[in-house]
């Protein structure tokens, strides 16, 4: 049966919140000063049409829109977009009792995301692939996707075409796609085991399209060219399924603002440092320890750093800093920090910053929430949050990085 509800916020997701005498009832595609008409399933509601719309509402920039849910917010007015990511950002912060100007939201553009992440399954003879409906398993087949790189969209029919071959179960798999300067790099996992025959046409049809690489649950099964990209102007390549920053301009802006802060030290060390993002880019200027717990990203690191001209020493480190962070009297070797752990934060690590007295930190983080956690930590040991700034790089999703830069004392 149809309800006709009173849309109040926005949520931190992107669903609309209606307020109901049974609790809170959360309403995708849907915005704050809207009057919609749902059907409701427990605490979740289908859309079904809205009769009085917020003049924030605008015209979604896909076809696909309210279908994929790949997307949350794209029928969001881009000023109204920005200020809800960064009120994101705000509320995280005032939880935790952070009082820090946050920036304006760095924005993203449209064809800007050089990896993305599709979903495949096999139907009948043939596949789809696109990105799950949100809250279900069914993948939505996508004829456009306006998030993403020129080189990437324009393989859709390629790609497609390829999950077809690669197909040994019924079940989803997924397929991460990035864009690199060589061409296209592919790595599948989870669909399944191919015969000779299977393989074979496989690699011809990356080698037809021009793809760079293709790995199957971490093998590689064909390589035509190194995937490479660039940290800066250090040439690297990505390893397979390796960690990397989704769209280049905002990583761009990342290093931009940590080189920045950090520049004028000595020696600076890069903790959850991935393939080099950040090393890379901060040994044009000062000594740099790199720590990570991947060998594959290390390596790729250690060896993009020893065959890149110019660069100050970089030394690397393979280590857990979950299980075993850097403690304060290894950390009074730096001047300079940055981090830029997973999703979970860097609580650890943090209680050992806070006990050192390093003269400047950059906090990177994609959860304001964990980060807003660390910085609460760091703030206790005598740190200072003189900025912080959101950067979008996950363009109409409930997704914020945040760079935070601290000072000491």
């Amino acid at each position: 049966m149809s309800e006709t509800l009173e849309i109040e916020a926005l949520g931190a997701q992107g669903d609309g919140i209606a307020q109901t005498p049974a609790g809170p009832v959360y309403v995708p595609f849907s915005l704050a000063g809207e009057t919609v008409t749902v059907k409701v399933k427990g605490r979740r509601a289908v859309l079904e049409s809205v009769t009085v719309s917020s003049p924030d509402r605008t015209e979604p920039a896909c076809r696909h829109f309210g279908a994929c849910g790949g997307c949350a917010v794209q029928h969001l007015e881009g000023k109204a977009y920005a200020a809800w990511k960064r009120a994101k950002v705000v509320h995280a912060l005032q939880s935790r009792g952070i009082d820090a100007e946050v920036d304006p939201l760095v924005a993203c553009s449209p064809a800007s995301r050089r990896r993305v992440a599709f979903t495949a399954r096999k139907v009948g003879k043939s596949a789809v692939l696109g990105f799950n409906a949100a809250q279900s398993h069914h993948v939505v087949p996508v004829s456009e996707c306006p998030i993403a790189v020129p080189q990437i969209a324009a393989a859709l029919d390629p790609l497609r075409e390829l999950a077809e071959a690669v197909a040994a179960t019924p079940k989803s798999f997924r397929l991460l796609v990035t864009a690199t300067r060589t061409g296209l790099d592919v790595a599948v996992e989870g669909a399944g085991r191919l015969g000779e025959k299977q393989r074979r046409r496989v690699v011809d049809i990356v080698l037809a399209n021009g793809f760079a690489r293709l790995a199957l649950d971490g093998e590689v099964l064909v390589e035509s060219d190194k995937p490479v990209i660039l940290f800066g102007d250090v040439s690297v390549a990505v390893p397979v399924g390796g960690f990397l920053q989704a769209v280049g301009a905002a990583e761009e802006a990342m290093a931009g603002l940590v080189v920045q802060h950090l520049r004028g030290g000595k020696r600076v060390a890069d903790l959850f440092a991935g393939s080099g993002t950040f090393a890379l880019r901060l040994a044009r200027d000062v000594r740099v320890h790199a720590v990570e717990s991947d060998r594959a990203a290390l390596d790729t690191l250690d060896q993009a750093a020893r065959h890149a001209p110019g660069l100050k020493p970089v030394t690397v480190e393979r280590r857990d800093l979950f299980d075993r962070p850097l403690v304060a009297r290894e950390l009074d070797a730096f001047d300079g920090i940055v981090f830029d752990p997973p999703r979970a934060g860097a609580e650890a690590q943090c209680r050992q910053i806070a006990r050192a007295k390093i003269g400047r930190v950059a906090a990177v983080s994609c959860s304001p929430g964990t980060l807003a956690r660390d910085l609460s930590i760091l703030a206790e040991g005598g740190y200072r949050v003189a900025r912080v700034v959101p950067i979008d790089q996950f363009l109409w999703s409930p997704h914020v990085e945040v760079v935070a830069l601290l000072e000491h004392g």
